[in-house]
């Protein structure tokens, strides 16, 4: 395993979990990391060691926890856990964070860079550097969550499918197409992997949550003379935006 640097950081498993848990921390390097190349932070192991305790365990919902705090606090970052099995039998999370292709901040408009073993605030000018050096890719065509197409939600595929094949302004042509080519020629797929615009449309409810920008719908219901009578929110992720 690979010592603290560039590309990897580790921490104790209490900065995610009870009264010592830091999530604002977690969420500076993980912003840092998607500023630079991309990183790896081995959730479980100490500074110094190399493996986790022989006798700890991950607890179940501790994954789904970690992807929904770093989603609240942070904007155009994934972050994909992975519960990992050390050869002591100890366990640990590898948190991967791969490059982001936008500028990743905090929600609160912080911005970090990893230098070294090290997340540095970026301020002034070096923000529009940063800017400027981000590749031009929409993030409704990223496959960043590598989901392949076979794990679409089948109900939802077929609505959309069969919305596409009867709808009048679709031109006949592109409605011969099979099932793979739909999802392809509307930017749904790319390759083997739903983009983030498929997991929207045609994804399963926990794809949709791991999204960085996952869907929140609200229905505003108005009176009879136009006002705003109540605001439901809609953020289970088991509707899709269509």
């Amino acid at each position: 395993m690979s010592l603290e640097g560039h590309l990897h950081d580790q921490k104790s498993l209490r900065a995610v979990t009870g009264k010592t848990a830091d999530w604002n921390e977690l969420a500076k390097d993980c912003v840092a990391f998607a500023n630079a190349a991309g990183g790896t932070l081995s959730i479980g192991i100490e500074d110094g060691q190399e493996v986790p305790e022989p006798n700890q365990k991950i607890p179940a919902d501790l994954p789904d926890l970690l992807r929904r705090k770093l989603g609240e606090r942070t904007v155009n970052v994934t972050a994909l856990p992975n519960v990992t099995t050390a050869v002591n039998g100890g366990q640990y999370i590898e948190l991967s964070v791969p490059r982001s292709t936008g500028v990743a901040s905090t929600t609160d408009g912080r911005y970090y860079l990893r230098v070294a073993d090290q997340s540095k605030p970026v301020t002034g000018d070096d923000v529009m550097r940063l800017a400027s050096e981000r590749a031009a890719l929409p993030w409704e065509t990223q496959t960043s969550l590598s989901v392949p197409r076979s794990d679409a939600d089948p109900s939802k595929l077929q609505t959309v499918l069969s919305a596409l094949r009867t709808s009048d302004r679709v031109k006949p042509s592109v409605k011969e197409k099979s099932a793979d080519e739909l999802l392809d020629h509307y930017q749904m797929a790319r390759g083997p992997y739903l983009t983030n615009l498929g997991i929207l449309c045609v994804g399963q409810q926990f794809r949709r949550a791991q999204l960085t920008t996952a869907p929140v719908i609200q229905f505003l219901k108005y009176d009879e003379e136009g006002q705003k009578v109540n605001k439901l929110v809609w953020d289970d992720h088991t509707l899709n935006p269509i």
